[in-house]
């Protein structure tokens, strides 16, 4: 089974692309590099392509290789900025879906799994959230994310399409050998940006201790971006054995803290972390954690690392690599 993943030389896809290799799976990827690494995924068959403005070598791609089915992760993926300047998300995230399910639909390749964001939902009306609840994005990431789902429905129902959505907020942690991790241009990531401060001996601005919460600091789910990609491999799989069309929540069932996740990398690391409150980012839900038992029943997956483990992995790169990948 031959399957494209693009933005494959991406955080999340460096690891998903090792996972399917491992899973069995013959991997192409397609990815513009403008946030991913080719040090990441060095050995691999990369393909330089940008599906907002290389059609041409998008459909190049679709006749030589017989794909089997697609991962789309190729995307903006920075909320703070998609505020700032929604016309490069829309631009960016819609464009390259459009391009690509055109460019499957005239090859028909049937299958893709999208990774989605549980952005979708906005600020909920209960939680833990549950797939068919009501979606209202806060940021324009988000509507993005939810755009592009509303496109996989109505090309089912044109095309036949099969998909699957992979909907979750937070994905962290690095390789547990801490030979890959998480290095984007302008981290933004709790996680990460709260480890480098630590190991640079810098303050961490931490947005806002105002919100409706235990301890005032707002509420996420994390899932180890291992977990991440299990989850993924597993919706492909039921797709190519015939599974119909679905969405995922996919994270750990519960929530942590800022507080919280601040504590666990002082326990983690042994390093002080200096904390400044900052003002709230506009979008900002106070709780987000989704429920996963649709994604654990239907497809037999489990998370196996918590909070502690994924703090664990991503200390060991960012120690290991402060200067992340090799530029």
């Amino acid at each position: 089974m031959k399957v494209l993943v693009t933005g494959g030389a991406g955080y999340i896809g460096s690891f998903m692309v090792r996972h399917l290799k491992e899973s069995g799976f013959e991997v192409v990827i397609a990815d513009n590099l403008s946030s991913g690494h080719e040090d990441a995924v060095e050995g691999f068959n990369l393909q330089k392509i940008d599906l907002v403005y290389e059609k041409d070598k998008l459909d190049v791609l679709f006749a030589k290789e017989n794909f089997d089915g697609v991962i789309h992760m190729a995307s903006y993926i920075q909320m703070g900025e998609s505020f700032r300047n929604p016309g490069k998300y829309f631009h960016n995230n819609l464009i390259a879906a459009i391009n690509l399910l055109d460019c499957m639909n005239r090859f028909k390749v049937k299958n893709i799994i999208l990774s989605s964001s549980a952005g979708v939902y906005g600020n909920p009306a209960k939680l833990p959230i549950e797939e068919d609840d009501f979606k209202n994005p806060l940021n324009p990431y988000g509507e993005t994310k939810l755009m592009i789902e509303k496109m996989l429905f109505w090309h089912e129902k044109a095309h036949g399409l099969k998909f699957a959505s992979i909907r979750y907020f937070n994905a962290a942690g690095g390789a547990l050998d801490g030979s890959i991790g998480e290095d984007h241009p302008e981290e933004s990531h709790l996680i990460p940006t709260i480890i480098k401060s630590a190991l640079k001996g810098e303050e961490f601005t931490m947005f806002g201790d105002d919100y409706k919460t235990p301890d005032g600091s707002c509420v996420r789910d994390y899932i180890h971006v291992l977990d991440l990609v299990a989850n993924h491999a597993l919706a492909l799989k039921a797709l190519l054995e015939g599974a119909p069309s679905n969405f995922y929540n996919a994270g750990i069932g519960k929530g942590y803290s800022n507080k919280e996740v601040i504590d666990m990398v002082e326990k983690v690391t042994g390093l002080k972390v200096k904390v400044k409150v900052g003002p709230r980012r506009e979008g900002d839900a106070d709780a987000l954690y989704a429920s996963n038992e649709k994604i654990k029943k239907d497809l037999n997956w489990e998370p196996k690392y918590g909070l502690k483990e994924i703090v664990e992995s991503a200390y060991l790169w960012h120690k290991n690599h402060p200067e992340g990948y090799q530029k």
